[in-house]
């Protein structure tokens, strides 16, 4: 890498020239007052050995140029072209003519030496200075979730399990090389006999071959060869091992949960809108200053109702704040959910989410049917009662069953049993029942009318990540990874807000040539 002080600052003539070309209005111009850039050296200097090694870029200044690449959308590559030619670049960046910029690759070497847990503590790092101008306030929080789809081709079956084998045999390699080289011979002898029978044949027999490697190759880790090898290829051999028992037991009829590629074995098939394969990012916003407030990045079946819960706390650990109230979608209508967000002893807020519409029923429904204070005997409207029950299928609830006896003679039974031909009634008392009463009750206040107006503010940010940041595609793979990326995407588009909030457009300064601006300066 290259020393830090080959990033030579702008001497007096480049500033007054730099100046004179760029306009005040220019956003870099603008953003230079707004953020302390300084605040981040020493989380960024810890990730770095000072006694160590050559000497490091400027990591303040590998930050900020990561930062444009992500405002601009632009490539490590292409970044380093704007750097060099670009004088705002320069400007915003204090790079004098002598500066001999990094190679692109040094993007990549900063962003996995930096890692995504420190861009959270820079992104809450902004967040906090928008906090000390003002900005933020605690009264509301706006979450939803877009999708993100993952830089992969999706292979077939049968190519996805001889990637697995193939990598497996790669990393059992430095292992046990006869008995690998026997694997890759065995898969050549398969590849060339499959060829004209039918698909489910095809997978079959790789399927088989794919188990016998496991069968050696699970006893490698308690070998002499494996102990005396790297780490490196340790972790390595034990991560395929695991991917490769995912990938075969994703085969059975129920599995869920399925491995896509061997390429980014965290990416995952979801459904928003339509179905996709990647991941969720998943966001809540400021409702006063329109401030993104935290962002996280879910598999794309993640569970995006639930996250509510982590980017509040995350939030509040972060910054010390209480927040008062959020507004979800639909996603946050189940009763786990209204739980964890509403706890008094937990969250303590206010929920404002749409319920989902109830089914309509000509009988009596669950509601009608009360439970008695020990939890375990429920009362029909008739007076009869029952404790016999059982956990449901989901587990959010008992299932009572009243006797045949109990129903046949009941002058309720029309009014209680859809189907005439019934023998008894079966009643799922949900655990969550006082959340959704409440959630229900909420909608009907006008404090609700109010909060669901504000609610788009959330999906126009939700399009300015993905339409002026290209968040809806996956630069890199693996969950982390595409972390950091959508981490870096709310950063330049807190930036932006906060330049907005706190500046005016400057008006068009005097005219006359550059030479003449730099003459009445001296």
């Amino acid at each position: 890498m290259v020393s830090s002080e080959q990033f030579v600052p702008l001497n007096d003539f480049e500033r007054q020239l730099f100046e004179r070309l760029v306009p005040p209005s220019h956003f870099l111009r603008r953003l230079a007052p707004v953020i302390d850039w300084e605040r981040f050296r020493p989380l960024l200097a810890t990730h770095y050995a000072p006694q160590r090694g050559r000497p490091p870029l400027d990591p303040v200044r590998m930050l900020q140029l990561d930062l444009l690449g992500m405002h601009y959308r632009l490539s490590d590559r292409e970044l380093m072209r704007q750097a060099q030619v670009n004088m705002a670049f320069r400007l915003f960046l204090d790079l004098g003519s002598d500066t001999v910029l990094p190679h692109p690759t040094s993007m990549t070497y900063f962003r996995e030496r930096v890692g995504a847990e420190a861009l959270q503590e820079i992104f809450h790092g902004v967040l906090a200075q928008a906090r000390e101008q003002g900005l933020v306030r605690d009264r509301l929080r706006l979450k939803d979730a877009t999708h993100i789809i993952a830089n992969i081709a999706i292979p077939s079956t049968i190519r996805l399990v001889a990637d697995v084998r193939d990598h497996l045999l790669e990393a059992a390699e430095p292992f046990a090389a006869d008995a690998v080289a026997a694997g890759w011979q065995e898969a050549d002898t398969i590849s060339s006999a499959c060829e004209n029978l039918p698909d489910s044949e095809r997978l079959q027999r790789r399927v088989e071959h794919l188990w016998a490697i496991l069968g050696w190759a699970e006893e490698l880790p308690q070998s002499q060869s494996f102990r005396a090898g790297s780490a490196a290829a340790q972790q390595k051999l034990q991560d395929m091992l695991a991917l490769a028992h995912k990938v075969l037991s994703d085969r059975e009829k129920k599995a869920s949960d399925k491995v896509l590629s061997v390429f980014d074995p965290e990416a995952r098939c979801g459904k928003h809108g339509d179905f996709f394969n990647g991941y969720l990012a998943d966001i809540t916003m400021d409702v006063h200053s329109e401030l993104l407030t935290g962002v996280n990045v879910l598999p794309a079946n993640g569970d995006e109702g639930s996250d509510a819960a982590y980017l509040i706390r995350q939030e509040e650990a972060a910054h010390g704040n209480d927040v008062q109230a959020v507004s979800l979608d639909g996603a946050g209508f189940r009763g786990s959910v209204l739980r964890e967000l509403t706890d008094p002893q937990g969250l303590s807020l206010d929920v404002y989410t749409p319920p989902t519409e109830p089914v309509a029923s000509t009988v009596f429904g669950p509601e009608q049917f009360t439970l008695e204070e020990d939890g375990k005997t429920l009362r029909c409207p008739a007076g009869q009662t029952t404790r016999c029950y059982e956990r449901n299928q989901h587990d959010t609830g008992a299932k009572f069953r009243f006797s045949k006896k109990q129903c046949r003679g009941c002058p309720l039974r029309e009014q209680c049993l859809a189907n005439p031909q019934a023998k008894s009634r079966t009643v799922i008392k949900n655990d969550y029942e006082a959340e959704y009463q409440a959630a229900r009750a909420k909608t009907q206040t006008p404090a609700y009318a109010e909060v669901r107006r504000k609610h788009p503010a959330i999906e126009r940010k939700l399009s300015e990540l993905v339409r002026r940041h290209d968040l809806r595609h996956a630069r890199y793979r693996g969950l982390s990874k595409v972390l950091r990326q959508a981490l870096l995407t709310g950063v330049a588009v807190n930036l932006k807000r906060m330049v907005k909030l706190r500046t005016t457009v400057p008006s068009p300064g005097r005219t006359g040539t550059v030479r003449a601006g730099l003459a009445s300066n001296t």
